[in-house]
């Protein structure tokens, strides 16, 4: 196995979780976003008020696109499973 291969599987492996964790991360960006706006104009500082809905965003987008994001890392995860006998000998 070259180095050129073992950063390839790297680079590989980080845009996967790059594209895996998007729509969660973007969606608690978004909702903590809006929370904070919310936050500053009523001036109410609560840390329940901008825990609770972060997390309901979260599951949210887990119900909704988890089946996508399965898919999407077991694909990887056989991709680079069958690529090992190849990559070492």
């Amino acid at each position: 196995m070259t180095a050129q291969q073992v950063f390839t599987f790297g680079q590989e492996g980080l845009l996967q979780l790059l594209a895996v964790s998007a729509p969660v991360l973007l969606a608690v960006l978004a909702v903590g976003l809006v929370v904070s706006i919310f936050q500053a104009a009523t001036q109410i500082h609560e840390a329940t008020l901008s825990f609770v809905p972060k997390i309901v965003a979260a599951v949210a987008v887990l119900a909704f696109a988890g089946p996508w994001m399965l898919s999407t890392l077991v694909e990887y995860l056989q991709r680079t499973l069958q690529a090992i006998p190849t990559a070492i000998g």
